[in-house]
């Protein structure tokens, strides 16, 4: 058992790494994603970081972002503990799993792969999106919504999240937030619970990726550097603004963030 951790040279580009990590975890803590969807093609596409290295280095450097994250959204109770346990029991295994496929897939076809992957989950944001926006979804006391069906769709959704996390190097947020929504319970409170779930799929599935895959140190400790920051503001920001005027528009420009980058990918990939 190898754990393959390293650090590469300092590059003068990589200096933009902290201004991109601030706007990834701002951006991450207001939506409930640990920020890793954007990470992981930032990494690949300008820096020409190898996917492989990338989706280690694209977990770590989530890290600050679901732990200052949570944290602040914990004090403010927007953390549902008994949906936390059910979303990252199945999540774990997948997360598990996943670092196991990406160890066995070329680059190649993980770079399509996410990047079909990107387009897909965007898909039901935007359907969510629309629809809060014709009518307000209504919270529900906790009792009610917790039924057997619906621990089952959490266990459902959180295994794929899980898995998505480890292959891709993602926060694994986009089906996570899915499964939330359909729930239907308050925003403010998806986007705590959200980032507490990812936060735990990424903590799994980076653990695999070190004992399978490698790391890069100095392209994490950049992207922290910012991450972390933008990740304390953000649940400031969310927990003083009414979610309608905040939460809506940001979870749109993310999904329109996710079909752009993932075309990017697929065409960038298609045109190697």
């Amino acid at each position: 058992m190898t754990i393959s951790i390293f650090y590469s040279a300092v590059e003068c580009s990589y200096f933009w790494l902290p201004l991109a990590g601030f706007i990834i975890g701002l951006a991450a803590s207001m939506t409930g994603s640990g920020g890793g969807f954007f990470f992981l093609p930032v990494l690949v596409l300008f820096f020409h970081v190898p996917p492989q290295v990338a989706v280690a280095t694209s977990l770590a450097a989530s890290l600050p972002i679901g732990l200052i994250g949570s944290l602040g959204h914990y004090r403010e109770g927007h953390v549902d503990g008994k949906l936390w346990a059910v979303f990252s029991i199945t999540g774990i295994v997948g997360a598990l799993i996943g670092a196991g496929i990406t160890n066995l897939t070329s680059p190649g076809l993980l770079k399509t792969g996410f990047g079909i992957y990107a387009i897909l989950m965007a898909i039901p944001i935007l359907i969510n999106y629309w629809s809060r926006k014709k009518a307000r979804t209504v919270g529900l006391k906790q009792h009610k919504y917790l039924k057997n069906h619906k621990i089952f769709r959490g266990s459902f959704y959180g295994f794929i999240a899980g898995m998505v996390a480890g292959t891709f190097g993602t926060s694994g947020a986009a089906p996570v937030l899915a499964g939330l929504l359909t729930l239907r319970i308050p925003v403010k409170r998806v986007v705590g619970t959200s980032l507490l779930i990812v936060l735990i799929n990424t903590i799994f599935a980076l653990g695999a990726h070190l004992v399978m895959g490698e790391t890069d140190l100095t392209l994490v400790l950049f992207l922290a550097a910012g991450s972390g920051l933008g990740a304390y503001v953000g649940t400031k920001l969310l927990a003083g603004m009414k979610t309608g005027r905040v939460e809506a528009p940001v979870r749109l420009w993310y999904a329109i963030g996710m079909i752009v980058l993932g075309m990017v990918i697929i065409f960038s990939e298609q045109q190697s």
